[in-house]
């Protein structure tokens, strides 16, 4: 069966002297991947470039049911990126999304809504002329929506603790839990107000910075087993002053 897809690049890696693997997340199917020829032709260098990370593509794609390894052809990008692989800062925050999508995106099934965030989320990092500095921070959290684990910061109140695990603010902690002392659970409330047109504004230190970043990992953690130990946090972390 043959369908024309929209999809997200997520990662590629070297199967065999003969064959690479692609991870896309798809509009129609969800997560897929696809097995792409190696080569160092002219059309396989092309093709290659138009599988980047996080690049926006669309292919027909030959679906073969029970299969978990698919083929494709007619490759063409739909919407081109270049600041994202050319500016530092920029190509450091596409890694980490691609990373944490490659964790806790597991679903072969289609999500409109989360396809639909995420292909926006590329198109505004590729725009951006402002810091992308926060940009990681706000993408991670307000991915949280459509995987069913954002914080309801609508009971944030001074000097409340945060409960990890329930994803709640709580006047008093409960015993044996993963809890956010009322300091620390300021930051969640403080990402409830970041979006992706104000994100530019919040000011950070570095260590305030990496702070919400590890605030932020530890929670995914605790409501998503998959997310697992990233290498991308450690070099954001080190990039943004």
């Amino acid at each position: 069966m043959q369908e024309t897809l929209n999809g997200i690049v997520l990662n590629i890696i070297k199967h065999s002297d003969r064959t690479s693997i692609v991870r896309i997340y798809t509009d129609r199917h969800g997560l897929m991947a696809f097995a792409v020829p190696q080569g160092a032709t002219k059309g396989a260098r092309a093709r290659n470039a138009m599988l980047m990370p996080l690049s926006l593509v669309e292919m027909v794609a030959t679906i073969k049911p029970g299969r978990d390894l698919h083929t494709m052809r007619d490759l063409r990008r739909t919407y081109p990126l270049t600041t994202i692989y050319a500016d530092p800062f920029k190509n450091a925050v596409a890694m980490f999304m691609c990373e944490l999508l490659s964790h806790t995106i597991q679903e072969r099934e289609p999500n409109e809504h989360l396809f639909t965030y995420v292909s926006t989320a590329v198109k505004l990092l590729e725009q951006s002329v402002q810091s992308v500095a926060n940009f990681h921070i706000c993408f991670m959290y307000r991915l949280g929506v459509f995987l069913g684990i954002q914080p309801d910061a609508t009971g944030y109140n001074e000097g409340y603790w945060f409960d990890m695990d329930g994803g709640v603010f709580v006047k008093v902690p409960s015993g044996g839990g993963h809890c956010l002392r009322p300091d620390e659970a300021r930051i969640i409330g403080l990402l409830s107000r970041m979006t992706f047109s104000n994100h530019h504004l919040f000011r950070f230190s570095r260590e305030q910075r990496n702070q919400v970043l590890d605030t932020a990992m530890a929670y995914f953690r605790i409501h998503n087993s998959s997310v697992g130990t990233m290498r991308s946090p450690e070099v954001l972390k080190q990039l943004f002053i």
